[in-house]
Parts: C-alpha cells; sequence; structure tokens
C-alpha cells in the first residue's frame, strides 16, 4: 500500500538587491526619518513670523453681572437702554445687579513690523538648510547601505571560502590517514593535518557567526532590523567590474556637496536672523477693526457698534533685551559662517583623500590579484611533492593556508574599492546610490 507523504515546501527567501536594500533606507532608515522629520519642523517654523504679516480674526464672547455703579450704567449704555429715570442719583449710586452678553467680531491687520518681515526670511533660509541636512543624511546613510550590503556579501564569501578550505584540509586528513597506513608518512603528519583541520574549522564557525552579524547589520541600517532573512549575491563584483566603475567614478565632476550647502544656508539663515534682531528697535504699525454686540439676554443680541483704529509704538529701550538679542543672534552669525568655512574647508579635504584612497584600493586589488595566483601555483606545486614524498605535511597545509589567506585578500581589497568608491561619489558631492549599477552589471 502506498503511503501518501506531504512534501515540505520551503520558500526560497527574496534577493534584496543593492538597489531595493538603498530604497528601504531612504524611507525607514533611522536617521534619514529623524532629519526629514527636523525638516518638517523647520518648515513649519517659517509660519511663524506670519503673525506679524499677515491679517488675524477672532470672534469673542462672555457673560458678567455685576453691581459696580460705573461697570452697571455703563452696561446699560452698550444695551442702549438708558432711560431718564437712569440718572437718578439714588439708581446710579446704587444700581440693580445688571447681566451683559458681550461678544464681538475683531480684524487685526499689521501694517508694519520689521521685524516680522526679516523673521520670515530667516526661518525660510533655516528651513533650506534642514531640507540640505536631511539631503546630506540620506547620502550617509545610502553609504552606511553600501558598506552595509557588500560587508554582508564579503562575510558570506568569507565563510565559503573557510568552508571550502575545511573540506580540503578534511581532504588532506584522510589523505595523510591512507598514506599513514600505507607507511608512506609518520603518524605525526596525520596528527599535524587533523589539527590544522580544526583551526580551519574554528576559522569557519567565527565567519558563520561574522556573516550573521553582517546580515543584521544591514538589516538594522535598512530600518528593518527583525528581516534578516533575504538572499545576497555569493561574491562581490569582479575586479574587472570594479575596475570599469571605478574608471567612471573618478571621471566624474565635483559639486557642491549638500552638508556645504547646509552650511551655506545656515550662514545665510543666522545673518537674517541678527537682522531680525536689529529690527526689533524699530516702530511698528498695526490696525484693526471691531464689531461689538451688547444684550441682557443672548450672545451677538441687539444692535451692534463698530470701532477702527491704527496703533503705533515704539520701544527704542526694552531693559537691554534687545541688545542681548542682538549680541546673541550676531555672535550665532559669527559661528554659521566659521562652520561654512569649516565645511568647505573639510570637503576639499575629504575629495583629497578620497582620490588617493581609490588609487590606493586599486594598487592593492592590483597586488592581491597577484596574490592569489602565486599562492595557488605554490599549493599545486606543494601537493605534487607531497604525493611524490618529497614535502612534509606541514609544508602542503601551510601551501593550503596561505591559498585561503589570498583569497580571503582579495575579497577584502575588492571591498576597500567599493568603499574607496563610495566615500569618493560622497565627497565630490554625487549620490552614494549611484554605486547601485554594481549590482546589475552584466
Amino acid at each position: 500500500m502506498l503511503a501518501l507523504v506531504p512534501l515540505a515546501v520551503h520558500a526560497q527567501p527574496a534577493r534584496l538587491g543593492l538597489a531595493d536594500a538603498l530604497a528601504r533606507a531612504d524611507q525607514r532608515g533611522y536617521a534619514n526619518r529623524g532629519a526629514t522629520a527636523g525638516a518638517d519642523a523647520a518648515r513649519a517654523n517659517t509660519l511663524l513670523p506670519l503673525k506679524g504679516i499677515l491679517p488675524t480674526a477672532r470672534v469673542e464672547a462672555g457673560y458678567l453681572r455685576t453691581t459696580d455703579p460705573i461697570g452697571a450704567f455703563g452696561t446699560a449704555l452698550r444695551q442702549r437702554r438708558i432711560a431718564q429715570a437712569d440718572f437718578d442719583p439714588a439708581r446710579l449710586n446704587f444700581p440693580a445687579a445688571v447681566g451683559n452678553h458681550a461678544a464681538a467680531l475683531v480684524i487685526e491687520q499689521p501694517i508694519f513690523n520689521a521685524d516680522a518681515w526679516v523673521g520670515r526670511r530667516a526661518t525660510t533660509r533655516a528651513a533650506d538648510a534642514s531640507i540640505e541636512v536631511a539631503a546630506w543624511s540620506r547620502g550617509q546613510t545610502a553609504a552606511q547601505v553600501i558598506r552595509a550590503w557588500y560587508g554582508a556579501v564579503l562575510a558570506g564569501a568569507k565563510a565559503d571560502a573557510l568552508g571550502t578550505a575545511l573540506q580540503s584540509a578534511t581532504a588532506h586528513v584522510r589523505q595523510a590517514q591512507s598514506m599513514e597506513r600505507n607507511g608512506l608518512v609518520t603518524p605525526s603528519d596525520a596528527m599535524l593535518a587533523s589539527v590544522r583541520a580544526g583551526e580551519v574549522e574554528v576559522m569557519h564557525l567565527e565567519a558563520v557567526a561574522a556573516t550573521r552579524l553582517a546580515r543584521a547589520g544591514l538589516a538594522t541600517a535598512i530600518g528593518t532590523p527583525e528581516d534578516t532573512t533575504f538572499a545576497l549575491p555569493a561574491t562581490l563584483p569582479s575586479s574587472q567590474r570594479l575596475r570599469e566603475i571605478a574608471e567612471q567614478v573618478m571621471a566624474m565632476g565635483t559639486t557642491e556637496r549638500a552638508d556645504v550647502r547646509a552650511a551655506r544656508t545656515g550662514a545665510a539663515a543666522a545673518a537674517a536672523d541678527n537682522e531680525r534682531a536689529r529690527a526689533l528697535i524699530l516702530p511698528r504699525v498695526n490696525s484693526f477693526a471691531r464689531l461689538d454686540w451688547n444684550s441682557p439676554d443672548l450672545p451677538f443680541g441687539g444692535r451692534n457698534n463698530w470701532t477702527v483704529g491704527l496703533m503705533a509704538s515704539w520701544s527704542p529701550f526694552s531693559g537691554a533685551s534687545e541688545l542681548a538679542e542682538r549680541r546673541a543672534t550676531s555672535s550665532r552669525a559669527s559661528a554659521a559662517r566659521a562652520m561654512q568655512d569649516g565645511a568647505m574647508a573639510q570637503a576639499a579635504l575629504e575629495e583629497a583623500q578620497s582620490r588617493s584612497a581609490v588609487e590606493v584600493a586599486m594598487a592593492r586589488l592590483a597586488i592581491a590579484e597577484r596574490g592569489v595566483a602565486q599562492a595557488v601555483d605554490a599549493h599545486r606545486i606543494v601537493g605534487r611533492k607531497y604525493e611524490g614524498g618529497l614535502a612534509a605535511i606541514t609544508e602542503l597545509l601551510d601551501a593550503s593556508t596561505t591559498e585561503v589567506q589570498a583569497r580571503l585578500a582579495e575579497a577584502a581589497a575588492r571591498y576597500a574599492v567599493i568603499t574607496a568608491l563610495t566615500d569618493r561619489l560622497q565627497a565630490t558631492g554625487n549620490a552614494p546610490a549611484w554605486l547601485s549599477r554594481l549590482d546589475t552589471l552584466p
């Protein structure tokens, strides 16, 4: 009788491409979210100075009851119900309690408030600076994701290489044991091979653990730390692909970086804020218009009356508070100019450093490639000598270890090229996300 056994189907994890990782980080990255919120708050602040520019309208309503002689007479007068009897001295001195529903519609129109106009310009420039800060944050996050993504690929490739090395070491152990049984080598050869295989096994276990941590770091960088079930490429881009990309990156021009734009715009905002502080001592002119209702029965009852007015005020001295603010804003403007100069100088330094770093990384890659070729040939030669009884097991194991180390060094050199190109793009004001094409080139 045939038994039907259900087959467990394991879904393959979806591949996380570099472009996908960058897109996720752009929306979910912690630094990006914080910088975006800061830019939103700065844009909201641009509305605050409008209080001194745009008209305001408000509705007022209230109720009072009083026996105050002046209040009672004035309330009756506002309600337009004064009669001849109300002028009786006894009623004026000892009025009965009077209730009043007061309501009003008030419109105020600023005419001239210099500090509001200048403050509007200052907050607008500060908002522009915050937008540039957010743009720089997105670039930094993209660079971090690129390093983390390729770092996770490198960690996986290292674990795979050490896995292959472990298989090779295990094969050497079996070979030594077989040759020992045939009397071709001493027992010490088999024991040494077993010891070296154990060392490779430990290295492989460490690499597997490092791979898990690298994937967790990538997941954190893109803002989804709970999701590490994604597939990544098995190897880093080839040396030839890296050379092609490096040539294109080094041919790119230099544009003004977002952090430099942020510093420049921040300096302009600080200068405008200093002008706002100076404008505090200028006269102010404001107008208003209002409609008032007073009724003993209900709000907005009875006949209304209107009032319009124009108010000019000047406070040339307010207890030295305006002097303190002028000095504070002047100092902040000087600090902002210093930050602008520092940002420009730092950008120039990082541009020069990034050029040198790419050149060094490319030279290191070429040396690492030669090292791999030489290590492979050396391992092959020592292997043949060992099979012919002309080399000790230690020589064979050393040659195998050297080849593994050379391959790992070559992979690390390729990763160094990627990080150097990432820094180069960021230093020259170009988007690090441009490197996502490394994951799509044939």
